[in-house]
């Protein structure tokens, strides 16, 4: 039984079968194709003795077809039943599903992706893969070409039962994603039933230590970040490269600017921005040299040589960015282990993320910049005169830049690039205190952004004896008067936005 919606190597794979004495049966298009091939096949309406009626939507439901799938022809009555039933029991099943995911994800009206649910594909999968030990169930072209090497031998236990299982997980990972679309047609934020399935990709060498198992998986829908990134050169990524590389890529993405960030243990030591990617290298590199080392790198543009030749001049584990050019290319090569992720922005859009914790996963929609618009021109000048054009493009940048840092998170800024960065801290104090030893004398003239209120003007009081012009940071704390006096009183400029960036 042949019935697929992906046609690649249907011919291929016909042939073969003819040619080792299969008898094919097939519906639709696809028996179609297989006989402009001038290769012979039975149509399923001539084993059912029953047309195709529905628009295609009933044709293998039928028990001539289901029996002879089912049978388990180890036993006796099985056998019989089909002997007088006059029903032939099947050896192979190729089935693959309707495009429904690809449908969705053309914009098709919602009666258009109704109909790309498959219902006859599915319970044809299911029972081949039921009756494993008597039928061989194939799902993907992929598992053609093993398929037809082996044909003429025996298919031992293990090869059917391995069949089976990617049988199996092809109608999981289908039913689930057509379940996840019908819950979003109810609420696009928390539906209240979420499923989803991946597949391994690759086997890590480790996992964030050398005695913990790793392995990376991938989702058919996810979206095509990191997990998807196309390695041009250098070592097999290992697991920590992977969260590093993830949280680099978001980190430089948030900008609309050309964008350098470095990222060590999924906190930046390194961002800036600038006209060109040479420029904002160096300038990243210069807001903490020591911990760039062996850092993994991101950015927002194609790579290129100017950017490349500094780069090379680092060790770095990994550089992560929408392309390279050939220049780029070559410099980058010399570095043998220099891991090369090719790899697209985050998608625009109200998306969601997860996160795993014991017993449950937890949901919500992604801190998007590009949705939530805390812009200059909708904070709230609360101490001091407006800034000059030159620092509220460093308060503009230094408020996105201190999203990627772990809470709590103070980030110093001057000539829009990171000089200080106080990040992962259980107190904000810690976090102003590390930020400006960091930056040391960078720190005086520089602005400050803080990922969330200051509860007490403390944090603020050791900025200000650092030397900072002006601050930026969310509001709403019940002592946020206390922190406005403080700054009139040192005569910065300070600025509310309403809004927090924590990152946990």
């Amino acid at each position: 039984m042949i019935s697929v919606s992906d046609k690649t190597g249907l011919i291929e794979l016909a042939q073969a079968l003819v040619d080792n004495g299969f008898e094919i049966v097939s519906t639709g298009s696809t028996a179609s194709e297989i006989s402009n091939a001038n290769l012979p096949v039975t149509l399923v309406s001539d084993v059912t003795k029953f047309p195709e009626i529905l628009d295609g939507r009933v044709k293998t439901l039928h028990p001539a077809i289901h029996a002879g799938v089912l049978a388990d022809l180890s036993k006796s009555e099985h056998v019989e039943t089909l002997k007088d039933a006059e029903i032939a029991s099947f050896d192979l099943v190729v089935v693959n599903l309707y495009p429904f995911s690809e449908t969705v994800s053309a914009g098709a009206t919602f009666e258009d992706c109704i109909e790309q649910i498959d219902i006859g594909g599915p319970t044809l999968i299911r029972a081949a893969a039921k009756n494993f030990k008597n039928v061989v169930v194939l799902v993907s072209p992929k598992q053609y070409p093993d398929f037809m090497a082996a044909i003429g031998t025996t298919f031992n236990f293990e090869v059917r039962q391995r069949f089976a299982a990617e049988a199996f997980a092809h109608t999981a990972t289908y039913d689930s994603i057509v379940a996840r679309w019908f819950a979003r047609q109810e609420s696009n934020d928390a539906p209240n039933w979420v499923g989803a399935t991946y597949n391994k990709k690759q086997t890590l060498r480790y996992g964030e230590n050398p005695h913990q198992k790793a392995a990376l998986y991938v989702g058919e829908t996810s979206e095509p970040g990191v997990a998807k990134a196309k390695v041009i050169g250098g070592k097999e990524m290992s697991y920590n490269n992977f969260v590093d590389a993830d949280c680099a890529r978001r980190a430089a993405f948030d900008h609309p600017e050309p964008c350098i960030a470095i990222i060590k243990h999924a906190n930046p030591c390194g961002i800036a921005i600038s006209d060109d990617l040479a420029t904002a290298f160096g300038k990243a590199l210069k807001t903490d040299e020591v911990s760039a080392f062996g850092g993994v790198v991101a950015s927002n543009r194609f790579i290129d040589a100017a950017a490349a030749k500094l780069m090379s001049e680092i060790f770095f584990e990994v550089i992560v960015a929408p392309g390279f050019d050939e220049a780029a290319l070559e410099i980058l090569s010399t570095k043998e282990n220099l891991r090369l992720l090719q790899v697209a922005g985050p998608h625009p859009g109200h998306r969601v993320e997860w996160r795993t914790i014991s017993g449950g996963v937890l949901m919500q929609t992604v801190d998007n910049v590009s949705v939530y618009h805390d812009e200059p021109e909708n904070w709230e000048l609360v101490a001091g005169k407006p800034v000059s054009a030159a620092e509220l493009a460093d308060l503009e940048f230094a408020f996105r830049a201190v999203r990627a840092p772990k809470s709590n998170a103070i980030l110093l800024a001057k000539d829009t690039a990171a000089v200080g960065i106080g990040m992962g801290q259980v107190n904000r104090v810690d976090a102003a205190r590390l930020a400006t030893w960091r930056a040391g004398d960078r720190a005086k003239g520089s602005v400050c952004a803080s990922d969330a209120f200051f509860p007490f003007p403390d944090a603020l009081e050791v900025l200000l004896k650092a030397g900072i012009t002006a601050v930026v940071h969310p509001g709403g704390s019940k002592n946020d008067q206390a922190a406005i006096d403080l700054a009139k009183q040192a005569g910065i400029s300070m600025y509310l936005t309403g809004m927090r960036h924590f990152s946990h």
